[in-house]
């Protein structure tokens, strides 16, 4: 039975018990980080990969006791590759959600629809697998470790070039997305200046999936190569109707093609097919092995490119949170890790990494690129393997 001493000390003692409660929950406080990217729709083969790299890295960050304390909460949500679905998701994470930084969106096309929401917000946004040119130069908020088709595809061709000794090419890309018609500009900048010939240049729309007619025309071109600026899927497509044409040549293609969906629709169709990218499953690395291993362990699957770049990005955010030094005043966090997230650097699953400060354009201050080498893979027995 209570007493009247007890009960009139009991609003007391709630009181206390609540300021207790809420010093433990402050003291483990999450750090909430924002992700949109592509889990539904084509380009969900980047963003459902995006996501489990995400996932691995902060299941091993919170199981090490997470940053100075704190465990990374990461909310992620379904920007299913539309431009305004991620418009809308960045605006929901960054306002409602109240998030640290934001990683995404998966498809360069949706960044540069978004990422003025976060430049103009104040708030990083962190791409992991958006590659077209001029990202960067929306605002000093804008990150990425996806490194740029612009420094991959010349290394690449280069490669290509010698190791089929081609003399002429025919090309092939997607004409309505930034991905694909950025990887056209540097292949043609590329083809000019080492002095190749193009046969003939087709295009094709989002969604096409019988491209017998442009692969004619190419065929009466006679090429020995074929470029293609395209995603995995339709490039899977492309290389399938070549070979019921009875074309055999080989074919050149950007990032877009690390994917193992390219396996799963053309199989050993695609083998010739020279890749360039910043991290090959053959990079024997102890890093990039220790990923491999946790990644399979965890998903029962094997990673690819976009998954490596999302788990090494979660790593360089963790470090710049480390620097940062948090405080809990939101709007000096965000500014805080973008002051320190340009001094990290990292040799994780997709070997050595740094941040490169973007050229400003118009006079306009922007923000990071990857300064990271390419790695020039061929495909053999329905995978990527490096060129020798």
């Amino acid at each position: 039975m209570m007493t009247k001493t007890f009960l009139k000390k009991l609003p007391l003692l709630l009181l206390a018990a609540g300021l207790a409660g809420a010093t433990a929950a402050a003291s483990a406080a999450d750090i909430k980080l924002g992700a949109a990217e592509a889990l539904t729709g084509p380009a969900a083969k980047y963003g459902v990969a995006i996501k489990n790299g995400f996932t691995l890295a902060v299941d091993e960050i919170n199981a090490k006791g997470g940053v100075n304390g704190n465990k990374i909460a990461l909310i992620v949500e379904d920007e299913q590759g539309k431009k305004e679905e991620a418009i809308t998701v960045f605006k929901k994470l960054i306002f409602q959600d109240k998030v640290l930084m934001v990683f995404g969106p998966t498809l360069s096309n949706s960044a540069f629809a978004a990422d003025p929401i976060a430049a103009a917000a104040k708030v990083v946004a962190f791409g992991t697998s958006n590659t077209a040119d001029g990202i960067t130069a929306i605002g000093p908020q804008i990150f990425r470790n996806s490194v740029m088709e612009s420094d991959v595809l010349p290394v690449t061709t280069r490669a290509a070039i010698k190791h089929f000794n081609l003399k002429k090419v025919a090309v092939i890309y997607g004409n309505d997305d930034a991905f694909t018609k950025n990887g056209y500009d540097v292949f043609k900048t590329t083809l000019e200046a080492q002095k190749i010939p193009v046969t003939d240049t087709e295009t094709y729309a989002k969604g096409d999936v019988d491209f017998k007619a442009q692969l004619t025309k190419i065929k009466a071109s006679n090429p020995d190569a074929i470029v293609c600026s395209c995603l995995a899927e339709e490039a899977a497509n492309i290389i399938l109707q070549t070979r019921t044409l009875g074309m055999k040549q080989p074919f050149i293609g950007g990032n877009g093609f690390n994917s193992p969906k390219l396996f799963e629709i053309a199989k050993d169709a695609a083998d010739n097919t020279i890749m360039g990218s910043p991290w090959s499953a053959e990079n024997s690395a102890p890093a990039n092995k220790a990923f491999i291993a946790a990644y399979k362990a965890r998903f029962n699957a094997d990673p690819d490119q976009f998954a490596a770049q999302a788990y090494d990005a979660m790593h360089l955010i963790a470090e710049a949170i480390k620097k940062a030094k948090l405080t809990g005043a939101l709007d000096k966090d965000r500014e805080a890790l973008r002051e320190a997230l340009p001094t990290v650097k990292l040799d994780g699953a997709t070997g050595k990494f740094a941040f490169r400060r973007a050229p400003a354009k118009d006079g306009k201050e922007a923000g990071y690129d990857a300064d990271q080498d390419a790695i020039v893979n061929i495909a053999k027995n329905g995978k990527f393997v490096l060129l020798k």
